[in-house]
Formats: C-alpha cells, structure tokens, sequence
C-alpha cells in the first residue's frame, strides 16, 4: 500500500489511528494519532510503537488469524488518565495483511462508572451504619431491655436520631437528583438578596442561640434583584448558614454578608456576593478542593454526630452552576471560614 495514500486517508479520521504494515512497521499515523503518542511513529516497529502488552498481544493476534479485536490504551491527558478502546482490525493488501488501529476516547464513559459505583458504595455506607443501629437496639427491647423503662427511654431516643439521619439522607439524595435534572434550565425569576438573606436569619435565630452563636447581618442597601430560583438559593444559604452554626465556635460569630454590584472579570459582568462567615476551626488548605465532592467530609466523625450527610455543598454546587455563579472557599485553620456565592446581576 503507498504509504502517503495511507496517511492521507488516516488524516481524514477524527479519531487516532495508525496503520501497520504486512513487515509489522508502522505504515501510516495520522495527526490525532501523532497528538496521542507525542510521535509520527512511522517506520517503527508497532512493539516499540505501542509497547503496552494487552494492545500489542491484539495486534499479533489479528496478524496471525485476521479476526477484528477491540482493546484498550491507557495514555496520560494533561494531569489526568485516560482511557482509549482501541478497535483492531485486519486488512488486506496486496502485499500482505496490514492491521489497522482506531482509538476511541472512553474516559468520560469510565469516570461516570466509578462515580456511580462510588455513589452506590457511599449510600449504602451511610444507610447501613443507621440500619445496623435500629436492628440492634429493637433487639436489646425486646430483650434485655424489655422491662426497663430507663433504657427504654435512652434507646428510643437514641433510634429517633438514627431513623432521622437516614430521613435527611434520603431528602438530600432527592433534592440532588433534582438539582442535577434542573441545572442546564436557566431560572427566570427575580430574586432580592437582601430579602432572603433576612429571612433566613430569621428562621435561624432560634438555632443560632441554642448553638451559642451570635448571628450578624451586614447587607448592603439598595442592591439590584438577580435572576434565579428563589428557593434554590434559599436551600443554598439555608445549608451555609446551618454549616456555620455547626462548626463555628461557641460564643463566636456567623455573619452573612451581601456585597455589590461590582465587576466580577470570573462572571464577566457585574455581580453581587453573598458569604457567610463563620469563626469555627477553619479547614486545612488540602480538603478545601475537594469540599463540594459527594459525601466527602473533612471530619466524618463530627459531621456525623451533628446529623450531616456529605451531600449539603455538593447540593450547592450544583444551584450555584445552574445560576451561573462561582462558589468561594477561603479558610483559616484557627480563625474560621468564609463561603461566598458570586452570582451575576444580569
């Protein structure tokens, strides 16, 4: 086969693919081919070419039987893996059987399989270790416990938080899945800020005393209304304000704070921010990336006994995307912790 006829018909492919020859060389490679291997490739043997054993056995297999095989290529893109299935298949020419190379990228495919086989891991996680606890104790009262009213009493309560742990669970799983159905709508309705930031303030004094927490409000005046989803963003502060209030220091402060209009060059027009502040233990600088993360929690243990389910930022990171916003995480270990919602005004 000529090998520029090879290569112009190799270029004409949006996919990598190379072409090996009857003399087991590299015929032909085409740019996205040369992109992947970060070589022309042409002329070289396909063993010093491919090198990895599972794509270079599938290749000596269709040379020696012609049958069409699929494998797989693992590469490095930028910082990350990715993952190529290769379809390998023969063809004839009339000086030989050459083998011809397609890659197509599957890493998206990939990813989205171990999120959800992380998904299903963590939910069952989290069901089990409250399921576990209610089996056990409906045994010990119909048991040992059964004419003890004391621990009657101790055990009901304690299965009252457990059976409510796993009713938060689920009512955030819920409120996920929506969230994630809704985020490629863009809201159309207005919302004032000021007025909902005041609200939530409101609702959650009650909490903010029993927590020992003092709760500020600094808002600026006359700030113009953004388009969005009132009770979305209200689930938004409504998660921030209730992280604050349970991880901040008793006896601190949990202000929440509306600033703007002002250019943001991130949104590229003119935003308003809303934070809430906290003066809690502050989070170490490497878990902050990974803080929207599902059921990812800097402390499991702590945001366990305080009734959290992993789920809170990730709900938040999912309404900030739908209103085209950005969420900020700065953080002092020892001082506390600011969240701030960037949201643009037009």
């Amino acid at each position: 086969m000529d090998r520029s006829l090879a290569a112009a018909l190799l270029d004409a492919l949006p996919m990598p693919a190379l072409l090996i020859g009857p003399t087991e060389r590299v015929l032909a490679a085409n740019i996205a081919a040369g992109r992947l291997f970060g070589w022309d490739g042409a002329g070289r043997h396909y063993i010093t070419a491919l090198r990895q054993p599972v794509l270079l056995d599938a290749v000596e297999q269709v040379f020696r039987d012609g049958e069409v095989r699929q494998s797989r290529y693992l590469a490095q893109a930028g910082n990350r893996d990715a993952t190529w299935r290769v379809q390998v298949a023969p063809v004839e020419t009339g000086d030989g059987r050459a083998v011809l190379l397609a890659f197509e990228d599957i890493t998206a495919v990939e990813e989205a399989g171990q999120i959800r086989r992380d998904f299903v891991a963590n939910v069952s996680h989290e069901l089990r270790t409250p399921l576990t606890a209610l089996l056990g104790f409906v045994e010990t009262l119909r048991g040992p416990a059964k004419d003890d009213p004391v621990a009657r009493e101790r055990f009901l309560g304690i299965m009252e938080r457990e059976a409510g742990r796993m009713a938060q669970l689920v009512a955030d799983l819920l409120s996920l899945s929506r969230v994630e159905e809704e985020e490629r709508v863009r809201p159309m309705t207005s919302v004032d800020l000021r007025a909902l930031a005041e609200s939530v303030a409101a609702a959650f004094e009650p909490q903010a005393k029993t927590a020992g927490v003092r709760l500020v409000l600094t808002l600026a005046e006359a700030v113009p209304p953004v388009p969005g989803d009132p009770d979305q963003l209200r689930q938004v502060l409504n998660n921030l304000v209730e992280n604050a209030l349970k991880y901040g220091s008793r006896g601190g402060v949990v202000e929440i704070a509306l600033t703007g209009p002002a250019p943001e060059p991130a949104l590229r027009t003119e935003g308003l921010r809303l934070s809430v502040r906290d003066e809690g233990d502050g989070i170490p600088a490497h878990h902050i990336p990974r803080l929207t993360e599902r059921f990812y929690r800097v402390d499991s243990h702590r945001s366990r006994e305080v009734g959290g389910t992993g789920l809170g930022l990730a709900i938040v990171k999912h309404i900030v995307n739908r209103h085209r916003g950005r969420l900020r995480v700065e953080s002092e270990e020892g001082v506390g912790t600011v969240f701030t919602l960037v949201l643009p005004v037009g």
